[in-house]
């Protein structure tokens, strides 16, 4: 499963790449629109992923880094965190 994770962050910072080309040299009439709409509905998705995500990042090493692979990579980065530990119940 690693190997499809880091595939999908390599697709999507080459997606980030294409958009990032888009605006500074427009595509095609019709094809700059709508690279530009998806980047910006994905950059919206990343964002409330990182912002839904902020909490449980809390207890980990570097959680700003972890929060700007999130808006670089989206889920791809979420999947290669590990689990957070599950507190311990007790037997009263």
């Amino acid at each position: 499963m690693k190997a499809v994770w880091g595939l999908g962050k390599l697709l999507t910072l080459l997606f980030w790449a294409v958009v990032l080309v888009n605006l500074m040299t427009p595509f095609v009439y019709p094809l700059h629109l709508l690279v530009s709409l998806a980047g910006g509905l994905l950059a919206v998705l990343h964002l409330l992923e990182a912002v839904f995500c902020f909490r449980s990042l809390r207890g980990r090493a570097h959680p700003w880094r972890d929060r700007l692979k999130i808006v670089l990579f989206g889920v791809f980065h979420l999947q290669t965190l590990p689990a957070p530990a599950e507190p311990k119940a007790s037997h009263a």
